[in-house]
């Protein structure tokens, strides 16, 4: 789906965000970028659907060019949902605000109020409909504009630190919601520095420091080693580092889940009784 060729990007200001970038994102993946602040995950990010274009190298959406198609012609299989909902919510009402893109793509009357009911109902903002965006709070407007994204169904969804904002209960549904894309064929890339998000979503990862990837796999061979992520001032999830405490009494150090930790321990009492 996603195609990153040797991939350089330099601000206007002189700074190099992206230094020799190459990664292949597969057809209804899901994908985690993680990296310290600085690291260039929302500028690689942002490439993908054509808000930045190389300074060197080439991004290949579903085998098109970047460089050769606009926002717009991309935004259709590509959304993107900010991590700051303020960056991309305009309208006087979430309603609105969702009918937008819609109505711009050309969606049918009633295909739209269809979707708008779905999308609301999804994302548990319904009560809000005729809400300023601007009325809510930061967590109920990032699910806004993750409501107005959604609506137009795009084949690769992009969600830049979603779970900012967002308190355990509507983490937990954005995992399960996330998986349930992910079961459904959706690519879906998210970038956070929420190791505990990762650890239960457990989707491939690429860890990236000072505008390189350092490394890319799965969520257990990643967020279980220490040394990997001090590359990029993480520190893995709670229960890896409770079991990475308790190896010398035989217990695993890959436990990233606490459902993990949870059959390994009774696994443990049930031999001992």
């Amino acid at each position: 789906m996603i195609e990153v060729k040797d991939l350089y990007y330099t601000y206007p200001t002189g700074l190099e965000a992206l230094k020799g970038i190459s990664l292949t994102v597969n057809d209804g993946e899901f994908l985690a970028v993680m990296g310290q602040n600085g690291a260039g995950k929302t500028t690689l990010v942002k490439h993908f659907n054509g808000l930045l274009k190389p300074t060197k190298g080439e991004i290949l959406v579903d085998g098109v060019s970047t460089r050769d198609v606009s926002v717009a012609q991309l935004a259709r299989n590509v959304g993107f949902v900010f991590q700051n909902p303020d960056h991309q919510l305009f309208s006087e009402t979430v309603e609105e605000e969702i009918v937008f893109a819609l109505r711009n793509f050309g969606f049918e009357k009633a295909v739209i109020e269809k979707q708008v009911d779905w999308a609301l109902n999804l994302l548990d903002v319904t009560q809000y409909r005729k809400t300023s965006p601007f009325m809510l709070s930061g967590g109920e407007r990032k699910r806004v504009a993750l409501a107005s994204i959604l609506a137009w169904d795009p084949q690769v969804i992009i969600l830049d630190e979603p779970t900012i904002g967002q308190d355990h209960q509507q983490k937990e549904k954005l995992q399960q919601f996330i998986l349930q894309l992910n079961a459904q064929k959706k690519t879906v890339i998210v970038v956070t520095h929420d190791v505990e998000f990762v650890a239960e979503c457990s989707p491939r990862v690429i860890l990236m420091s000072q505008g390189k990837i350092v490394v890319d796999g799965t969520a257990k061979k990643i967020l279980t080693n220490p040394k990997v992520l001090a590359q990029a001032s993480i520190v893995p999830p709670q229960i890896t580092q409770i079991f990475l405490e308790l190896a010398d009494l035989g217990l695993p150090t890959d436990v990233i889940d606490v459902h993990e930790a949870t059959k390994i321990l009774l696994n443990r009492l049930r031999k001992r009784s």
